[in-house]
């Protein structure tokens, strides 16, 4: 393969050399390994501060090798040149349009470090000299949240409390793994989309305005447990993730903002339940099977909302 590619290449020089035709410099070489930082590449130096030999990437890669001559290596001019990128690396640049994180072990896992766009850094001390892979990123990344008032989060961060975790969830994932642990699976199909509607706008609420951070200083939006919603992966059912993609486009706001839908299991009071911010769940059911539907449950339990 490469053998093939670099015949055009060639032909190329050499019309050029006959004709006379300047070639842009860099234009053909961009996306190539060749040791040089380029743009729209991630690159590891072999030292600290960006400097010593350059291995360069265009994209996410989940294991270097170890051994030549099959390992991706530093293949710039300097300290380092020719060694196995993997493990050896002090500092980076990242000439992506991605941030790019930076993991302990193969197969993105493992402690990891992320370098935004365009950043320059140098590897933290659990990284420096163990990197074993890197990922280029889509989607929000840190404490960030793509998500507004008028759009829904794409992701939400969980504190998988028992674990002593935050894990990156896909937000309809999320909800979909919530609902049949908040409401009864074989409630009638109002009761469990009124309970769609409020898992997730709970959860919405929490992606735009959480601060909070776990002791270990990782921030979080939700919590998995009872302190929040039960979140418990894998455990969606065919009625509960129904009822979610049914009313997925739904929105429930209170003066343009998405509400912070609070609900409890008891029929006859929630706390906070008479200032219309709260709703039943064992009455959503009774009221499902009265003939109401999800938006007139909704609208019966919480206060001046738009249903949209």
């Amino acid at each position: 393969m490469t053998i093939l590619r670099r015949v055009p290449s060639l032909l190329a020089v050499l019309v050029v050399a006959l004709v006379g035709v300047a070639v842009a410099p860099g234009a053909a070489s961009a996306a190539a390994r060749d040791g040089a930082c380029d743009s729209g590449e991630f690159c590891y130096y072999y030292n600290s501060n960006q400097a010593g030999s350059i291995s360069d990437f265009t994209d996410s890669l989940d294991d270097y090798g170890t051994t030549q001559p099959s390992c991706y290596e530093f293949k710039g001019a300097g300290a380092g040149k020719g060694l196995c990128v993997k493990n050896n690396a002090a500092s980076v640049w990242n000439r992506t349009g991605k941030t790019v994180r930076v993991y302990f072990n193969s197969n993105f896992a493992g402690a990891s470090q992320d370098f935004a766009a365009g950043a320059k850094g140098n590897l933290n001390a659990t990284l420096k000299n163990n990197n074993a892979s890197h990922e280029l990123l889509s989607g929000p990344t840190g404490c960030s949240t793509d998500g507004t008032n008028s759009k829904l989060p794409t992701t939400i961060l969980v504190y998988r409390v028992s674990l002593g975790r935050v894990d990156r969830v896909d937000f309809k994932t999320y909800v979909k793994n919530v609902l049949p642990n908040e409401w009864i699976t074989s409630w009638p199909k109002a009761s469990l989309e009124a309970g769609a509607m409020a898992v997730k706008s709970y959860g919405w609420y929490w992606a735009l305005h959480s601060t909070r951070k776990t002791s270990g200083g990782q921030c979080y939006d939700v919590r998995d447990d009872t302190g929040d919603q039960v979140y418990r992966p894998s455990s969606a059912q065919a009625s509960t993730s129904s009822a979610v993609d049914s009313t997925w486009s739904a929105r429930l706001t209170r003066s343009g903002n998405i509400l912070q839908a609070h609900y409890c299991a008891t029929t006859t009071a929630c706390g906070g339940w008479v200032d219309g911010d709260w709703l039943s769940q064992y009455g959503s059911r009774d009221l499902a099977n009265a003939g109401n539907g999800y938006q007139t449950i909704l609208r019966h339990y919480y206060r001046d909302v738009a249903i949209s």
